[in-house]
C-alpha cells in the first residue's frame, strides 16, 4: 500500500510539473482524469498480477466509463506517465510504457489483429506520443522518441528520433 501511495504521489507531482495549467497537487488529484486513470490502473494492475482478472477488468471498465481512457490492467506502465487531455486513449493488454513518457488524447497503443500473444507495442523511456497517433503491433519504440500527431507507426523505431506521417517516417535523427 505504501508503494502504491508513493507511486501515485509521484504521478501527481509529475503532472503538476509538466502541465502549466495545474495549480497545485490537490488540483491534480481532484480534477485530472490523467491522474484518475493511473489510480484505477495501478489498483487494477495489482489484481491482474494476482490473477484476479475479473476484478481487474471490472476496475478498468469503471475507469473507462469515468475518464474516457481505456488502459487494460495487463499493460505494464512505468513511473511518471503524463496523460494530457486523455479522452480516447486506448492501451492494450500486452503494451509496455517506460518511465517519463507523455501521451496525448486520442492515442492508441494497440494490436493489428495478426498477432496472438504479444500484440501491442513497447515504448521506451521518455517517449512522447502526439494526439491521435496510432502505434500498432508488437513493435519496440526506442528511448527519447517523439511520435507526431496522427502518425501511424507499425514498424520498430530506434532511439532519439522523431516520427511523423502515415505510415510513420523518421524525420529527425541525431548527428
Amino acid at each position: 500500500m505504501k508503494k502504491l501511495l508513493k507511486e501515485l504521489y509521484e504521478d501527481a507531482n509529475n503532472i503538476l510539473k509538466k502541465d502549466p495549467a495545474a495549480k497545485n497537487i490537490l488540483y491534480v488529484i481532484l480534477l485530472y482524469q490523467g491522474f484518475h486513470i493511473l489510480l484505477f490502473y495501478r489498483i487494477g494492475h495489482f489484481f491482474y498480477r494476482h490473477k484476479l482478472y475479473f476484478i481487474a477488468r471490472l476496475i478498468s471498465q469503471i475507469a473507462r466509463f469515468l475518464t474516457g481512457i481505456e488502459i487494460h490492467p495487463g499493460a505494464k506502465i512505468g513511473r511518471r506517465l503524463f496523460i494530457d487531455h486523455g479522452m480516447g486513449i486506448v492501451i492494450g493488454e500486452t503494451a509496455t510504457i517506460g518511465n517519463d513518457c507523455t501521451i496525448y488524447h486520442g492515442v492508441t497503443l494497440g494490436g493489428t489483429g495478426k498477432d496472438k500473444y504479444k500484440r501491442h507495442p513497447d515504448l521506451g523511456n521518455n517517449v512522447m506520443v502526439g494526439c491521435g497517433a496510432k502505434v500498432l503491433g508488437p513493435i519496440k519504440i526506442g528511448n527519447n522518441v517523439k511520435i507526431g500527431a496522427n502518425a501511424v507507426v507499425t514498424k520498430p523505431v530506434e532511439d532519439n528520433v522523431t516520427v511523423v506521417g502515415i505510415p510513420g517516417k523518421i524525420i529527425e535523427k541525431p548527428m
